[in-house]
C-alpha cells in the first residue's frame, strides 16, 4: 500500500504496512515501487490517490489501484 498523504497527515492514522511517499515525491521515487505486485494507492479522501494511480498506470504500473474514498472510507468500513 502506497500512502500519498503529506507526512504531517500521517498523524491522523495509517494502514499497517503502508509506505508513505507524499504525492509530490512519487515521481522521484518510482524505483521504490514494485512492478510485479498490486499497489493500493491511498490518500485522505481518494482524490490525490486517484491522480497518482492514473499516473502510475500510464507509466506501466498496471497493478496500481486507487483506494476509493481514501482513509475516510477505509476507517468507516473498518469501524463498521
Amino acid at each position: 500500500m502506497l500512502d500519498v498523504r503529506e507526512h504531517e497527515e500521517m498523524a491522523d492514522g495509517r494502514i499497517a504496512g503502508s509506505v508513505n511517499i507524499p504525492m509530490r515525491e512519487v515521481g522521484n521515487r518510482l524505483s521504490d515501487l514494485p512492478t510485479d505486485r498490486d499497489i493500493v494507492v491511498i490518500c485522505h479522501l481518494g482524490g490525490r490517490s486517484e491522480l497518482v494511480t492514473r499516473r502510475l498506470n500510464a507509466l506501466g504500473y498496471e497493478r496500481a489501484i486507487n483506494l476509493e474514498g481514501g482513509m475516510e472510507a477505509w476507517l468507516a468500513r473498518s469501524l463498521g
